[in-house]
């Protein structure tokens, strides 16, 4: 199918547009329902609903600070994750990690 373009007016060409717009707006709606179709089909055939398979997992709830400042005890520190300036400083100063345990 060839189409001259050079050829069509600006209303033409902008009709064109229109019906291209809503051709690829179809087209990518009906690939998603398939590609959910497919998805629904796989889960199926290892015994599962794909809603199952899909549900986000809870959040993890809040960790208890093990650690705090003796200095500042609002200062507190879980443990994980990189160690607070405080820590550090305390241990350079030739405090133990058990020293500042809660």
């Amino acid at each position: 199918m060839s189409i001259e373009l050079d050829a069509m007016s600006l209303r033409e060409l902008r009709d064109l547009r229109n019906k291209l717009d809503r051709a690829i707006s179809t087209f990518e709606d009906r690939r998603k329902r398939e590609a959910l179709a497919a998805a629904e089909s796989a889960a199926r055939e290892f015994g599962f609903n794909l809603a199952d398979l899909t549900t986000a997992k809870p959040a993890r709830g809040k960790v208890a600070p093990k650690y705090a400042n003796p200095a500042a005890p609002e200062q507190t520190w879980t443990g994980r994750g990189r160690k607070p300036r405080w820590i550090q400083e305390a241990l350079d100063t030739g405090k133990k990690l058990e020293d500042l345990e809660i």
